[in-house]
């Protein structure tokens, strides 16, 4: 819902009664993740969207539906050989969708939850969409001051479920968690269980770009375009501004390495730093610390001769192979880039794959779903080491190209 919460903010403001269709589950290929959201108000007034398109009308007709019925409503919604004319992805996907209803007033988790996205709190809402009657529906938001809601009788439940959605809030992670009526862990494969939809709604992740070079303008303009909160820093103020820079939230003029130390509370897994300061005065002491930190990308612009380089130092600060192999350098993928704003799709190319595990080759060269699985893994692939379509498996693509390419005489 965070993509139309100014909108849901002002109905719910308004008083007007509305209803939101949230996509609960995905399986095979589809064009919006789960907590993707459409919500439409008691005028016919539409916003958001749940599959780009493919089923749009359908869940509107949802959402009105569940207005004048006042009842929560699920669809599955996928794509069938037998009726190649139904309401479907063609994308051979399937989309699980739960619509609920809303009326001002009448449920503190979902004041809670919009009022805090209004105001771009953090928070996690965690709803039942699966199991007993009179708990589907119910919901638990979670935020910095406790939990708001709650689920009637299951005084346990309500404990586990908001303690799940608390850690899923702080790792601002969305999916599913599955529960026994007393709150205890199971599998989905048990009778009695409680499937709850929790969406955890956190601050854009950072992407910090250090060095006010050409290259860093067209950086932080398609960082801003993927939706990360852009912070350029350079120690030379006369090339760190806003004229320089208008597509950065932020612009920091100090030495890139202590401005690092002064953000280490404002970092997560989620953080991007490149390091395009081109300059060993600035960078190696930049990515000492960096690479030493718990964030999720580190890329550092520079020719093969200034990589070799740059290790060389790092080893001599004390670096570690390990803490050195998660350095991306050179920067970007090989598009063949030249100008500033290539090299900046280049740099995002290969953020977005290392985020989602991508094999960085052409979809005509590879096979097997197109969206890949994430959550899964700690390293930000999406798949376990051992699945085949984790980029270290021996069966995957990417290492299939490595080892032909180390094959060659």
């Amino acid at each position: 819902m965070k993509d139309i919460a100014e909108t849901l903010g002002a109905w719910h403001r308004g008083g007007q009664s509305f209803a939101v269709a949230t996509v609960v589950g995905v399986s095979g290929s589809a064009p919006r993740g789960p907590g993707a959201a459409l919500a439409v108000n008691a005028g016919g007034e539409a916003v958001g969207s749940v599959s780009g398109g493919c089923v749009e009308a359908a869940v509107y007709e949802l959402c009105r539906e569940a207005i004048s019925s006042g009842q929560v409503l699920q669809e599955r919604f996928g794509y069938s050989d037998d009726d190649a004319f139904a309401v479907g992805l063609t994308c051979g996907g399937v989309l699980d969708v739960f619509v609920q209803p809303v009326v001002p007033g009448s449920d503190p988790a979902i004041d809670a939850a919009i009022t805090s996205l209004a105001f771009g709190t953090p928070l996690a809402l965690a709803r039942a969409v699966a199991g007993p009657p009179d708990l589907v529906g119910a919901a638990v938001a979670v935020t910095a001051d406790g939990h708001h809601g709650g689920l009637g009788g299951y005084a346990g439940l309500e404990r586990a479920v908001a303690a799940r959605a608390r850690t899923m809030l702080d790792a601002g992670r969305t999916g599913q968690v599955v529960l026994g009526p007393a709150g205890t862990p199971c599998d989905d494969t048990g009778q009695d269980t409680v499937t709850f939809f929790v969406e955890a709604y956190v601050p854009p992740p950072r992407m910090i770009v250090f060095g006010a070079v050409d290259f860093a303008a067209a950086v932080a303009g398609i960082g801003t375009f993927l939706g990360y909160h852009v912070t350029v820093c350079d120690a030379r103020p006369v090339f760190a501004t806003r004229r320089r820079f208008p597509d950065a939230d932020e612009i920091v003029v100090d030495w890139p390495h202590r401005y690092l130390d002064t953000q280490l509370d404002r970092i997560d897994g989620r953080t991007v730093l490149c390091v395009l300061t081109h300059d060993a005065r600035f960078d190696i002491p930049l990515l000492e610390r960096a690479l030493r930190l718990p964030v999720g990308y580190v890329g550092a612009m520079g020719s093969r001769r200034t990589h070799q380089e740059r290790e060389t130092r790092l080893r001599e600060a004390g670096l570690g192979e390990a803490e050195i192999a998660r350095l991306r350098s050179p920067i970007g993928l090989d598009l063949g880039a030249r100008t500033s704003e290539e090299t900046a799709v280049a740099v995002a190319a290969e953020i977005i794959a290392h985020r989602r595990g991508g094999s960085c080759l052409p979809l005509s060269a590879t096979a097997g779903p197109i969206h890949h699985v994430t959550g899964q893994a700690h390293d930000g692939t999406g798949h376990l080491p051992d699945h085949p379509e984790h980029p270290q498996h021996p069966e995957h693509p990417t290492a299939r190209h490595r080892l032909l390419a180390e094959a060659r005489p």
